[in-house]
C-alpha cells in the first residue's frame, strides 16, 4: 500500500501541493527501476489508502509530515518533500524555525555587486585565529550586513581543491538550469515537474552508504541508504542530495537533469526513450554531460577553472557516463552563494529554491555545529574526503585522515534569525592531517562569527550563544 506522506495544509491563500512523494521499494505498486510513475497511478493509490470520503471531509486538517534536514519545516507540503519526522518547534535550534516566507533572497536589489577587493585587516584578523594551521586552510568571507559597504576577505582564495560533496550544489544548479531552459517563462510548469514527477531509483544509485530519511511500512521513520525501486518526486531527490548528502540521490538528480536538458518539454520521457539516449556513443554521452553539468557554471557568471563538478557521484553513474575533473576554490564558492543571494543563479525562482533547499533545520554538523551560530539561520553544504595509510599508534578515520583529510564547507549566515542584523557568506577548505577536521571547522566558524561582529563595531555578546546544540 502506498504511503500518504504529504498532502495539503490550507493556511491563507491556496497553493500548489504535492500529494504523494515517496514509494518505498517494498511497495507492490512501485514502478520498475528508472520508471517515471504517472500521477494518475499515484492518485489512485492515494485514494485507496485514505478513502475518498475521508479525503473530502478531512482535507483541510491534514498536515504534511516534516523532514529531517533542510528546507523550511513549515512548508513541506508545498513542495512534496518527504518530511518524515514531525517536529516540535522547541526541539529545533533557534535559527532553524523560520517559516517559508522568511527564507528569501536579500540582494536582488544589488545585482551588480561582485566580490570586492579584499579587506586586508579583516583577512588578517581571521587568519590570526588559524595559528600554525594557516598553511592548511583556505577561506573566503563576504560580509554584506551593509550591502552598500560589503567587506570581503580571503586566504589562499584561488587554491584549487577537490570539490567533494559541495559539488552537489552544481548538480542542483544544472537541474534548475535545465528546467528554466525548457520553460523559461512558466514557473508553474517547472514547479509541476518538480512536484509531480516521481522518479524511481535505478542502478545509477550504486553504491552509496549515506542514509536518507524514509517512512517504513509501519509508518515509522527509518534511515537507510537508497535502494533500487525507491521512488520520490524530484523535490525529494533534491532534498536527499543536499540535506542527507546522498551520492545516490545526486546521481539520480544528475541523470534527470541530463534528460531534461536533452528532451526539454517532452520530459518526463519513457524508460525506453531514456535508455536509448544513454546507449549512445561514449563521446556523445560525455558531450551531453558537459552541456548539462559544466556549461551552466559559466552561463551563470562563475569560473569553471575554479568551480566545476564533472562527474556522477557513484561508480555506476561514472560507468554510465565517464566524466571530467571536479574542483573548487573558496573564492568561487563564495561567489556562487553571492549570486544565489542576488537571484542570479538561473533566475530568482531557481536561486530562491536552491537557498531554501540549503536551509538547515536539523543535523548541524561540522562548520554549522558552532554554538555561536545557534540563533542564526544557516544555508549550508559541506563535503569531506579522507584517506589513510598504515601508521603505528594512530587510529585513522573520518575527519582524521593521515594521507588526505579534506573538508570543504560553505555557509550563509543570517544572525540572529528572528531579527537579522548580520549577513555573511563563509567558504572554508582545510587539509590538516590527523586532526578532527569537523571540530576545526566548528571552531573556525565561531572565530569568524565573532570577528565579523567585532569588525562591525558590535560586541559578540549582543547575540546570545547557547552552551550546546540540542
Amino acid at each position: 500500500m502506498t504511503h500518504l506522506l504529504c498532502l495539503a495544509r490550507f493556511m491563507g491563500t491556496p497553493r500548489r501541493t504535492c500529494a504523494m512523494t515517496q514509494v518505498l521499494v517494498e511497495d507492490k505498486n512501485r514502478g520498475g527501476p528508472g520508471e517515471i510513475i504517472s500521477p494518475g497511478r499515484r492518485r489512485l493509490s492515494l485514494l485507496r489508502f485514505i478513502g475518498l470520503r475521508f479525503l473530502v471531509c478531512a482535507l483541510p486538517l491534514l498536515l504534511c509530515i516534516p523532514s529531517a534536514s533542510a528546507y523550511p519545516v513549515y512548508d513541506a507540503d508545498n513542495r512534496g518533500i518527504a518530511r518524515l519526522e514531525p517536529y516540535q518547534a522547541t526541539a529545533l535550534p533557534a535559527g532553524a524555525r523560520l517559516p517559508l516566507e522568511r527564507v528569501d533572497l536579500r540582494l536582488t536589489g544589488n545585482r551588480e555587486l561582485d566580490l570586492p577587493p579584499p579587506d586586508q585587516e579583516l583577512g588578517k584578523m581571521i587568519a590570526a585565529t588559524l595559528g600554525k594551521n594557516s598553511a592548511s586552510f583556505a577561506f573566503a568571507v563576504l560580509d554584506f550586513s551593509d550591502p552598500e559597504r560589503p567587506r570581503y576577505a580571503e586566504h589562499r582564495g584561488d587554491e584549487v581543491s577537490t570539490a567533494g560533496s559541495v559539488g552537489k550544489l552544481l548538480v542542483g544548479l544544472a537541474l534548475f538550469q535545465a528546467l528554466a531552459d525548457a520553460w523559461p517563462d512558466d514557473i508553474q510548469a517547472r514547479e509541476r515537474v518538480l512536484c509531480e514527477t516521481m522518479v524511481t531509483a535505478d542502478e545509477v544509485i550504486l553504491s552509496d552508504s549515506h542514509d536518507v530519511p524514509l517512512v517504513g511500512a509501519d509508518g515509522e521513520l527509518i534511515f537507510r541508504p537508497l535502494r533500487q525501486g525507491d521512488a520520490a518526486n524530484l523535490w525529494t531527490w533534491l532534498d536527499w542530495m543536499l540535506s542527507s548528502s546522498s551520492n545516490s540521490a545526486a546521481s539520480m538528480v544528475l541523470k534527470q537533469a541530463m534528460l531534461l536538458q536533452r528532451f526539454g518539454r517532452e520530459y518526463p520521457v519513457s524508460l525506453g526513450k531514456a535508455e536509448a539516449a544513454f546507449a549512445e556513443s561514449e563521446a556523445k554521452r560525455q558531450a551531453w554531460l558537459k552541456a548539462t553539468l559544466i556549461e551552466p557554471v559559466a552561463r551563470n557568471g562563475l569560473n569553471p577553472a575554479q568551480l566545476q563538478q564533472g562527474k556522477f557521484f557513484t561508480r555506476s553513474g561514472k560507468r554510465l557516463v565517464p566524466g571530467f575533473s571536479s574542483r573548487v576554490t573558496v573564492r568561487e564558492l563564495c561567489r556562487f552563494m553571492l549570486r544565489m543571494e542576488q537571484g542570479r543563479l538561473v533566475d530568482e525562482f531557481s536561486s530562491r529554491e536552491l537557498k531554501r533547499l540549503l536551509y538547515l533545520t536539523e543535523g548541524r554538523i561540522r562548520y554549522a555545529a558552532s554554538p555561536a551560530l545557534y540563533n542564526a539561520a544557516l544555508y549550508f553544504k559541506s563535503g569531506s574526503l579522507y584517506s589513510c595509510t598504515d601508521e603505528p599508534g594512530f587510529d585513522c578515520g573520518q575527519y582524521r585522515g593521515n594521507k588526505v583529510n579534506l573538508l570543504a564547507s560553505v555557509a550563509e549566515v543570517e544572525s540572529p534569525a528572528k531579527d537579522p542584523k548580520t549577513f555573511y557568506i563563509a567558504a572554508v577548505v582545510s587539509n590538516i592531517l590527523r586532526r578532527n577536521s569537523a571540530d576545526l571547522h566548528k571552531e573556525l566558524a565561531t572565530d569568524i562569527h565573532r570577528t565579523i561582529l567585532r569588525g562591525a563595531g558590535r560586541n559578540a555578546g549582543q547575540e546570545p550563544i547557547e552552551a550546546r546544540l540540542p
